[in-house]
């Protein structure tokens, strides 16, 4: 019988101590060790188990390692594609995050359902395989490649990975995964570090890729340790209100690509579809005569889309003014705030200001200062921006408009949708000689750009 060991891990970094701590030596955070059995011997077959290949490692001189582009494996979805820097790579671990209920079974199911010719292993921790073939039928795809599995014993995992020999496997969740070696309950710190590394361990000896689907906490983070993090080679993240129909998919670390771009989905009855063009669907029909609203000219990634910014600004009630920003960031829009009342003499000190981004999107280009402070100002005044105008600028402290990033596909989109005029910084078209049928107006400062609105 194994000897039982009481031992405190920190539920951000994964350090390990005998004894409990306020705070972490390792990372700094207080407060943060839980304690948890483990059981440190493992039995010689669980060891046979997770034995893959007898590979040892080796020194070697950096010439001698060979480096062929290996090709990454199409998933028959451009916006997932996009998100992982062009497809999966052999190989490699990727992390699936998400709230409860947002669409992340859904996605990879419908993605693997896909993939007729890749023999893929499901393994489902949570969910029956009834529930899995009620899924698909709504989705309405079948493919007879996609093996599943409901198993939460890492050791049994292993065992049908050997005797089906998949070239992908997913597990949804880590969360639910647990090794007998480990006296945790599944879902602990110490029971998802082991699972974690053992299945990155799987994947490098192999070249199988592994997809794994991970919880979240309120705080919007993955839940367990944050090594899981850095175990993963690639970490994207599921998000969106679950009020609206929009899914976004957002890479929040990839070894194998940018980490700026952006997925869209549409969430309906059949499962996600494909969000190719958002900037139509981010539109309203008509917004002609409200104050309050500004189209943004905006850049996730290096996809540009028009959305539309709207802003409420009314006298405080109660005395102390209220700020508030829906998928924008409330210090940059403070900090936009007093831009306008230092640098261009307007009054918002006693009001309420209240920011949506239309949509449910959340969206991190600092080139929507200039549509903010627009939308901002336009119901502060009560007059309205006009509908084919297209805003792109990020503003600094001093008041001035600053350039900002892929101009070109900034106009070529907003032209494509039928706007016949954009406001963007000066000095911004250097080098530009593509001719456009939209009016091109450059603007230095705030002033400059309100003169030309409301005028």
């Amino acid at each position: 019988m194994a000897k039982l060991k009481s031992v405190y891990f920190c539920s951000q970094c994964g350090y390990e101590s005998p004894k409990w701590m306020g705070k972490c030596p390792s990372c700094g955070e207080w407060s943060t060790f839980v304690e948890e059995l483990v059981r440190k011997d493992v039995t010689t077959k669980q060891e046979d188990t997770r034995s893959f290949q007898s590979v040892r490692s080796e020194p070697q001189q950096l010439r001698e390692i060979r480096a062929d582009e290996e090709p990454r494996i199409d998933l028959l979805d451009g916006e997932l594609n996009r998100v992982l820097g062009g497809g999966l790579v052999p190989a490699s671990v990727v992390l699936l995050g998400g709230e409860p209920g947002i669409g992340k079974s859904t996605l990879v199911l419908q993605t693997i359902l896909k993939l007729s010719g890749l023999r893929t292993l499901y393994v489902s921790g949570e969910e029956s395989a009834r529930q899995l073939k009620l899924r698909a039928d709504r989705i309405g795809l079948h493919n007879d490649d996609c093996l599943i599995v409901c198993e939460t014993n890492l050791d049994e995992i292993f065992k049908h990975v050997k005797s089906t020999s998949p070239r992908l496997l997913v597990v949804d969740s880590i969360q639910t995964i647990y090794s007998e070696a480990l006296e945790s309950a599944p879902g602990s710190i110490s029971q998802v570090r082991e699972c974690a590394a053992t299945l990155l361990k799987f994947a490098k000896q192999s070249g199988t890729p592994v997809l794994l689907i991970g919880h979240i906490t309120k705080e919007g983070s993955i839940a367990g340790p944050k090594i899981l993090e850095h175990i993963v080679d690639t970490v994207i993240q599921f998000e969106g209100d679950q009020h609206y129909m929009y899914r976004i998919l957002r890479s929040i670390k990839n070894r194998f690509g940018s980490t700026a771009e952006l997925g869209i989905y549409e969430m309906n009855q059949s499962g996600l579809r494909e969000v190719s063009n958002p900037s139509e669907l981010l539109l309203t029909q008509n917004h002609e005569g409200l104050s309050g609203v500004s189209i943004a000219a905006a850049i996730e990634g290096i996809r540009p889309f028009l959305i539309e910014t709207q802003a409420l600004v009314s006298t405080a009630a109660y005395g102390t003014p209220q700020r508030s920003a829906t998928g924008f960031d409330i210090r940059r829009m403070n900090m936009l705030l007093a831009v306008l009342e230092k640098r261009a003499g307007f009054r918002l000190a006693q009001k309420d200001v209240f920011l949506n981004i239309a949509g449910g999107l959340r969206v991190n280009d600092p080139g929507m200062d200039l549509s903010v402070i627009s939308a901002i100002l336009s119901s502060s005044l009560d007059m309205s921006v006009e509908s084919n105008t297209a805003l792109c600028g990020e503003v600094g402290l001093s008041g001035e408009i600053r350039p900002v990033n892929r101009i070109e596909q900034r106009i070529q989109e907003a032209e494509k949708l039928g706007f016949s005029r954009i406001l963007i910084p000066a000095n911004n078209l250097k080098g530009y000689t593509k001719k456009v049928k939209i009016e091109m107006i450059q603007v230095k400062k705030v002033s400059d750009a309100f003169r030309i609105l409301f005028s």
